[in-house]
């Protein structure tokens, strides 16, 4: 079936555009005037030649852009006045993730069958988490389900933008540091015993550094393969470990300690905590289910315990300034502002300026990280090629002198 492009103006005089199939531009136009669409302009999709390698894993990955497009899309078909049903007709038939397709088409037949929208987006976890479907539920009761969608687009673009950070500083370590291993790798595996076999010709005693990297050179030739072995198997130990709830537990406590990673950590557990909750009550969600969905998000265990210690003491009637208080992992900067928060009753607005805050903390530790990294990282470099090179030709340079004198 052909694909079209089209544009249309809404009930409110906005601008829609997407794409749909449909077996004529007539059927195209019919559909879309159906859905309460005017001044329609479609054109076909001209589809040339492709070819795709075959998917191996069971389906397409949901892209946190796409995501959020669809999640604003809807937002602005639902406050033009479009049912439900009709909006994710048309937003499904516009997606090109074919996964995500097939999820939306699932979810508007659960709609049709008397489902709500968030029940039947419950039923698919790996593209919509509880906090998604939470906040839908909450504006679906409140009426409100637009603004809510709104919010949702704004806090999953936020939540993103502050992982990039921390992933586009991580790049450039990861990649200095597999560089030298490789290159060091490859010095110490293929250079230094054609050095080595040159130097036994010559005969003569060999200088102390050119001794230890020659053994060194040795040692990496002769257990190269258990080497590897044993690094797989470190992994793979640490793994299993992390797996468990006291490795977990005990390593999730050691990063927040760590020296330089350590405060940037609390700071994206501060950034996350603050913005997701801020998200869901403003949004009209419980406080205690807030705090649930909040804990389980958290990705620390120590974060994770200290959220559920404050709300079991907010279930014994406590305020929620207390318990992050005495729970120790919550800066008293962030403590005093939900305290203030909570005594003026605008705790939503608090935890997002704490979250905004706290978005820029990260952003200026990365960037301070990255730069502290950058001459550290080039030093390492210099000094490990730069010492083997030297190493190695130190003999030369002695015979030389030998020759010379």
């Amino acid at each position: 079936m052909p694909s079209f492009n089209w544009e249309a103006r809404t009930k409110t005089g906005g601008i829609q555009k997407g794409v749909i199939e449909a077996a004529s531009v007539e059927m195209v136009e019919a559909q879309l005037r159906k859905f309460g669409f005017s001044n329609i302009t479609t054109k076909e999709v001209v589809k040339g030649f492709s070819f795709k390698l075959p998917s191996f894993g069971g389906g397409g990955k949901i892209q946190t852009k796409e995501l959020v497009i669809f999640t604003r899309q809807f937002a602005t078909m639902i406050d033009s006045g479009l049912p439900l049903v009709q909006c994710l007709e048309i937003l499904a038939s516009q997606q090109e993730n074919k996964t995500f397709k097939d999820i939306l088409y699932k979810v508007k037949e659960s709609v049709e069958s008397g489902s709500t929208f968030a029940d039947a987006l419950a039923k698919h976890p790996k593209a919509f988490d509880q906090l998604f479907v939470n906040l839908v539920a909450a504006g679906e009761i409140g009426g409100i389900l637009d603004t809510i969608l709104q919010r949702l687009a704004a806090y999953i673009e936020k939540a993103e933008k502050l992982k990039k950070q921390i992933k586009g500083a991580m790049v450039y370590p990861i990649t200095i540091m597999s560089i030298a291993v490789v290159v060091v790798g490859v010095i110490l595996v293929f250079v230094i015993p054609t050095f080595a076999k040159m130097f036994t010709e010559f005969g003569g005693d060999l200088p102390a550094p050119t001794k230890i990297v020659i053994a060194i050179s040795n040692f990496l030739t002769k257990y190269i393969i258990v080497i590897i072995a044993a690094f797989y198997g470190i992994v793979w130990l640490f793994k299993k470990y992390y797996s468990t709830p006291v490795g977990k537990k005990t390593i999730d406590r050691l990063a927040l300690k760590a020296p330089v990673a350590g405060p940037i950590i609390r700071k994206v557990a501060v950034a996350k905590f603050t913005r997701t909750l801020g998200t869901m009550v403003s949004s009209g969600v419980p406080i205690m289910d807030g705090l649930e969905i909040v804990a389980k998000t958290a990705g620390n265990k120590i974060i994770e315990e200290a959220i559920y210690g404050v709300r079991q003491a907010i279930s014994e009637g406590k305020t929620m300034a207390e318990p992050l208080a005495a729970c120790g992992v919550f800066p008293p900067m962030v403590v005093q502002m939900i305290a203030v928060g909570e005594a003026t009753g605008a705790m939503d607005a608090m935890l997002n300026k704490i979250a905004d805050f706290y978005d820029d903390e990260v952003d200026d530790a990365v960037s301070a990280m990255t730069a502290m990294m950058e001459p550290l990282l080039m030093v390492f470099l210099g000094t490990t090629v730069g010492g083997l090179v030297v190493a190695m030709y130190l003999p030369i340079f002695k015979l030389a002198g030998a020759v010379g004198g």
